[in-house]
C-alpha cells in the first residue's frame, strides 16, 4: 500500500500548490482592481460627470429583520443632488414590514417613499415576482435594487449612479461586507463573505475583463436595459436572480460595473441549522449559476487541503513548509481583500477562525453535490438547472 499513499500525499500537495497559486491570482486580482479604482478617480483621467438622473429605489421585503430599519434609514439621508424615490413591494398589507415603512414615511416626509401591494406570485422567486410588479409604479428610467436590510453611506446613490458615464454600461453593481452578530455562525458567514466571496468576484473580473454578473448587494440599471432582456418576469424562477440579470445584460451587450463602493449587510445570529441552510443554498445557487468554476473551487481550500497533506504524511516536514506556504498566502488574502478593500474591522478580529471557517467551506462544496434542495425564508426548493421548483414542507430535509 506503499505507492497508494505516496499517491495520496501527491494529490494532496499538487492542490495546495493549485490553491496558493488561486491565492497569488486573487492578490494579483485585488491590486488590478485597486489601480483601477485609482486611475479612474485621477485629476488627469476625471471624466466630467453627467447631470444627476432620477433613480427609483426598488426595495421588495418580507418580514422585519433586526437591523432592517437602520438599513432603510441609510437610504434616506443621501447626499444625492438628482431626484430619487424609495419604492417598497409586499406581498400582503398584513405584512409585518408595512408598520416599518409607514413609521419611515412619517420620520422622513421629503423623501419620496410609497408601498406597493404586490399579490400575485409570478413564479417560484417570491422577490422577483413582486419586483415585476413594482416597475409599473416606478417614475424614473434609472432604477436599483437592493435587499432590505442593506446598509449605505451618505454618497452611495452619487457613487452607484456615476458608474452609468460609459452608455455601454447595463448594469452596476458594488461589494459589501457582513456586519456579524455575536455567535460563532455569524462570525464565520461575516468571514466568508470578507475573505473568500470577494476574493472570487475579483479574480473572475481579471481572468474575464469585468465582471459580468451581478451582486444582490446592488443592482442598478435602467428600464432600457432591463426591457432588453425580458424585463424582471424572464428571472421568476430563477435562484439565482443577481447573477442571472448581469449574465443575460452582458449577453444583450451591455457592461457590467464593479464599483469600490461598500455597502453593509446584517448576518443574522444563526444556530448551526440556520447556518447550514443559509451556506447550503449559497453553495448550490454558485453551483448552477458557473458549473465549471464551481468545480474549480475545490482547489481554493488551500487550508484544509494543506492539513490533510500534514497528516496523510505523518508530518514531514515537507508538509510543515507547505501547510506555512498556505497560511501565508490565505492570511494575505484575507488582509488585502478583507481588510485593505472592504474595510472589514472584523477580519482582524476573527482571523483566528479562517482554518474551521475553510474546513466548513470544503464541507459545504462537497455537501452541495448531494441534492437540488434548498431551504430559502422557511420555503423548500428542488434546482433544475438553476430553476426552483417549489416542495412541501419537510422536517429533517437541508
Amino acid at each position: 500500500m506503499d505507492w497508494l499513499v505516496v499517491v495520496v500525499q501527491g494529490v494532496l500537495a499538487l492542490l495546495v500548490l493549485c490553491g496558493v497559486a488561486y491565492g497569488l491570482l486573487a492578490l494579483w486580482s485585488a491590486r488590478a482592481f485597486e489601480l483601477a479604482q485609482a486611475e479612474t478617480s485621477a485629476p488627469e483621467t476625471r471624466v466630467t460627470q453627467p447631470a444627476p438622473v432620477g433613480v427609483t429605489i426598488l426595495k421588495p421585503v418580507k418580514g422585519v429583520d433586526p437591523s432592517m430599519y437602520a438599513g432603510l434609514v441609510s437610504h434616506c439621508l443621501q447626499n444625492y443632488s438628482g431626484e430619487f424615490e424609495l419604492l417598497f413591494g409586499v406581498s400582503s398589507l398584513a405584512d409585518p414590514a408595512v408598520p416599518e415603512i409607514a413609521r419611515l414615511r412619517i420620520e422622513y416626509p421629503s423623501v419620496s417613499i410609497r408601498l406597493v401591494e404586490c399579490p400575485q406570485r409570478l413564479g417560484t422567486n417570491g422577490k422577483i415576482s413582486n419586483l415585476a410588479q413594482m416597475l409599473p409604479e416606478a417614475r424614473f428610467e434609472h432604477l436599483l435594487v437592493n435587499d432590505s436590510d442593506i446598509r449605505v453611506s451618505p454618497r452611495y446613490l452619487e457613487r452607484v449612479m456615476a458608474g452609468f458615464r460609459d452608455p455601454s454600461v447595463g448594469l452596476v453593481t458594488v461589494p459589501y461586507r457582513g456586519i456579524a452578530e455575536r455567535t460563532l455562525w455569524s462570525r464565520l458567514e461575516a468571514l466568508g463573505i470578507s475573505t473568500d466571496f470577494l476574493p472570487g468576484v475579483l479574480v473572475a473580473r481579471r481572468l474575464e475583463g469585468s465582471i459580468r454578473f451581478g451582486l444582490g448587494s446592488t443592482l442598478a440599471t435602467t428600464r432600457t436595459a432591463l426591457a432588453a432582456i425580458g424585463g424582471f418576469q424572464a428571472l421568476a424562477n430563477e435562484l439565482a436572480d443577481d447573477y442571472e440579470l448581469g449574465a443575460r445584460l452582458c449577453a444583450a451587450g451591455y457592461r457590467v460595473e464593479l464599483i469600490p463602493e461598500v455597502v453593509e449587510t446584517t448576518v443574522p445570529a444563526y444556530t448551526m441549522r440556520g447556518f447550514c441552510d443559509h451556506q447550503l443554498r449559497w453553495s448550490r445557487t454558485v453551483r448552477e449559476s458557473r458549473r465549471w468554476g464551481y468545480l474549480g473551487l475545490s482547489v481554493t481550500y488551500v487550508l484544509p487541503w494543506s492539513l490533510a497533506a500534514m497528516l496523510a504524511s505523518g508530518f514531514a516536514l515537507w508538509s510543515f513548509a507547505l501547510f506555512s506556504m498556505a497560511l501565508l498566502v490565505r492570511v494575505s488574502v484575507a488582509l488585502k481583500v478583507g481588510v485593505g478593500i472592504l474595510r472589514d474591522g472584523q477580519v482582524l478580529r476573527d482571523l483566528v477562525w479562517l482554518p474551521l471557517r475553510d474546513l466548513f467551506a470544503l464541507f459545504f462544496w462537497v455537501w452541495s453535490y448531494a441534492s437540488d434542495t434548498i431551504v430559502w425564508r422557511g420555503e423548500r426548493f428542488r434546482l433544475r438547472h438553476g430553476k426552483m421548483e417549489r416542495l412541501p414542507a419537510q422536517r429533517g430535509d437541508l
